[in-house]
């Protein structure tokens, strides 16, 4: 068969299969405007604090635990660079097993230690334990850990889709929490006894607490600080980060999957051969935190990916000790982005959804600001 049979067969599948899903994405909804959410109430604010107060150590102790071979890249990244800059914990990244992390969809580190070796350190076990999202929600080594954690006292805190592995552990039954809008209803279908909460970017319960979007480990992690260290530390923090505030509200009914969303998705995929793989530099003593916000939405796009690099061999030394491997040791061919890794996080995250937009379209950057559930942009 020629290849120009090949690609006809090709392109009459897409056709079909996009015909198909045309009948079906006119069923979404449209995207429309949503009221911006209300002020979280003093009572609730105290409460949150309260229950996120450090279980055993004056300075506590963190483990944010990782599969090895996906485990999402800001859900990993972010939360370990904002609680290390704030210097009010030791924090430690934690893998399943030996050798690097593979991080989902962008980056690879070297974490601090394994499940095993953590165990054997801290017998007595952490403060808390950080869940983020993992390319799967049952690996046993995970859900063990974690387990076990609580069990010595930890309080577990799940980043965005972090929330469907604490909830295959059973920590999560007849728990309120959230999730990203994505993965809501998979999460309330397989844990009917979950009882989710909207409109808020954080949930605590007991002692479990649940995000709702990539972006909530931003606010999330700066209530932690602020009930380990106090509000002019955490404000301090955010300063740092970019923000002028946070706190736990959030319009919920922002977030759905629109047909706006689902056709930009659909376009942006079926467009393969314009695909671009995208380099970003790697430097030692760069903000992890930006690389992270950067490299992911550079790699949400559907249209493009982020490739690391670096002028030296070995891993890449951040500003608070994260180790990032390069995926190509050379300069790549492709085209090169800006990371913005010397500003701060949030002004870092805006500029690259502008040059998402300048590159593909407002679209593009919608649905990037959408995975990452961004209130700033999602519109």
């Amino acid at each position: 068969m020629s290849k120009r049979h090949v690609l006809w067969i090709v392109a009459g599948i897409l056709v079909v299969g996009a015909a198909g899903f045309g009948g079906w994405l006119f069923t979404r909804p449209p995207a429309v405007a949503v009221a911006a959410a209300p002020a979280i109430a003093p009572d609730e604010v105290a409460a949150t604090l309260a229950a996120l107060q450090p279980p055993k150590r004056q300075r506590p102790l963190i483990a944010v635990i990782g599969i090895n071979d996906a485990t999402e890249t800001n859900d990993y990244v972010m939360p370990t660079g904002i609680l290390r800059r704030a210097d009010v914990a030791d924090v430690m990244l934690v893998a399943t097993g030996p050798g690097p992390v593979a991080l989902y969809p962008a980056l690879k580190v070297e974490p601090d230690t394994t499940v095993a070796e953590f165990d054997a350190s801290h017998p007595d076990g952490a403060d808390y334990v950080i869940v983020p999202a993992m390319s799967r929600d049952d690996d046993p080594t995970a859900l063990q850990f974690i387990r076990n954690q609580s069990g010595k006292g930890a309080l577990i805190i799940s980043v965005c889709a972090g929330a469907k592995v604490l909830a295959a552990t059973g920590l999560l039954d007849h728990k309120r929490g959230t999730t990203h809008w994505f993965y809501r209803k998979e999460l309330l279908e397989k844990h009917p006894t979950v009882q989710y909460v909207p409109n808020r970017r954080f949930v605590v319960d007991q002692n479990v607490a649940t995000t709702t979007g990539i972006t909530a480990a931003w606010p999330m992690s700066l209530t932690l600080i602020e009930a380990i260290a106090g509000r002019d530390k955490a404000e301090s923090v955010a300063r740092d980060l970019g923000l002028d505030h946070w706190d736990a509200r959030h319009a919920s009914d922002a977030f759905k999957f629109t047909r706006p969303f689902a056709m930009t998705v659909m376009g942006n995929k079926l467009a393969f051969w314009n695909h671009d793989e995208l380099g970003v530099e790697l430097s030692p003593g760069l903000d992890e935190v930006s690389l992270a916000i950067v490299a992911d939405a550079w790699s949400r796009t559907y249209r493009s990916r982020a490739v690391t690099f670096a002028n030296s061999p070995g891993a890449i030394t951040t500003r608070s000790g994260i180790r990032i491997v390069p995926d190509v040791s050379a300069r790549p061919k492709q085209d090169v982005v800006n990371a913005f890794t010397d500003r701060a996080p949030a002004e870092a995250l805006d500029e690259t959804l502008a040059s998402i937009e300048s590159r593909y379209g407002a679209r593009t950057r919608y649905v990037v600001a959408m995975q990452l559930e961004y209130p700033q942009q999602a519109q």
